[in-house]
């Protein structure tokens, strides 16, 4: 693969931490440079290190992981979503001060199942591995932090319509995810 091809790869990749971190950026109302960060931190990690236990284990993952991985990350970001949406019905004690480390570990395997069988692939055409998952981290990374400081330009809207929003732009994740 060109190093052309890796960029477009992890743009691609990465697409999917923008629009979650997006639906994130919505919610969110108080410690916003954490939770950017937090959440950018995870997004990119998963991205960037997933690739690497693909390549590592690529006859067998690809075997197990491809059949499956459409069903998981649908399962991931539907439950996700529908949490969101029940939570926005919820009589709120508090302000949501945090991203919880389950939902961090959760969002970043379902966006990052992709960049396994993408390790996967790495490992078929003879791509560098390290010079790959850098610029796929970093480019989700990027694209995360960009993702939750555009979704929370829009805090000008009521705050049970944007956790709706969120939630359903997780649903259509999952979804898209079917196909």
């Amino acid at each position: 693969m060109s190093l052309i091809s890796i960029i477009f790869l992890a743009v691609a990749l990465g697409i999917d931490c923008l629009v979650v971190s997006f639906s994130q950026g919505l919610i969110f109302t108080s410690k916003r440079i954490k939770n950017s960060l937090a959440l950018a931190f995870t997004m990119g990690m998963f991205q960037g290190v997933m690739p690497v236990i693909g390549y590592a284990g690529a006859d067998v993952i690809h075997r197990y992981v491809e059949a499956y991985s459409r069903c998981l990350v649908f399962g991931i970001f539907l439950i996700l979503g529908l949490k969101f949406i029940l939570e926005a019905f919820q009589e709120k004690e508090e302000e949501i001060c945090c991203i919880g480390i389950k939902c961090l570990l959760g969002m970043g395997l379902a966006t990052s199942i992709d960049a396994l069988v993408s390790g996967a692939s790495l490992n078929f055409t003879g791509t560098p591995l390290l010079l790959s998952a850098i610029i796929i981290g970093a480019a989700s990374f990027l694209m995360s932090l960009t993702g939750f400081w555009f979704g929370n330009f829009f805090k000008t809207f009521p705050s049970k319509y944007l956790e709706i929003s969120g939630g359903m732009i997780l649903i259509i994740l999952a979804v898209k995810a079917l196909f």
